[in-house]
């Protein structure tokens, strides 16, 4: 996949695998603080996150760019304050993550609303959980009102639908067809 040219108003998938599919989250307090890690380098005025799911060897972010630097702005900060304070606290050296992220532009309203619903079930799909709303670290919790979270920005999912309990069916229908991610996606 070749690195795509990120563009401010525009909408991507952004995500990364642990090195060799090792897990990227040891203890409790690794999966808080990548979120605060998010809160500090996805700024309102760099990036805002529409959804995101940490999963115990990835992580998926929805995002809305502010800005044209993106990879040098927010990315590459990100990554390597994250993996620095990781490796410190294990004791570990050498990357942990898979090289750098990648990033899918979001083409389409279609697009941007399954991928909502990739993001929300993975943790499902990976036999995790039975529910989405039963994994901590994401954001459905949010969406579906369970938690008061400040980090995602849901209006622009929750706007293409009725109510909230519309949502929640879109994102359990076993049903639906459009799932052209799967074959994009890193698990």
């Amino acid at each position: 996949m070749t690195k795509p040219a990120y563009v401010a108003g525009e909408f991507y998938h952004i995500f990364n695998r642990g090195v060799n599919r090792q897990e990227i989250f040891f203890e409790p307090r690794n999966w808080d603080f990548f979120l605060k890690r998010l809160r500090k380098y996805f700024t309102p005025d760099r990036a805002e996150v529409i959804a995101y799911c940490l999963m115990p060897n990835h992580y998926h972010l929805l995002v809305c760019l502010k800005t044209n630097d993106f990879s040098q702005k927010v990315m590459q900060p990100f990554g390597t304050s994250y993996t620095k304070a990781i490796n410190k606290k294990q004791q570990r050296v050498g990357p942990l993550l898979q090289g750098n992220f990648k990033g899918i532009h979001v083409t389409s309203s279609n697009y941007l609303l399954h991928l909502s619903r990739y993001i929300h079930r993975n943790p499902v799909e990976a036999g995790l959980v039975k529910n989405p709303e039963d994994w901590e670290y994401s954001s459905y919790r949010d969406y579906i009102g369970l938690r008061k979270g400040t980090l995602p920005r849901m209006n622009v999912i929750l706007g293409e639908f009725y109510d909230v309990a519309e949502y929640v069916q879109f994102v359990m229908d076993e049903g639906v067809a459009y799932d052209p991610i799967r074959d994009l996606i890193i698990e």
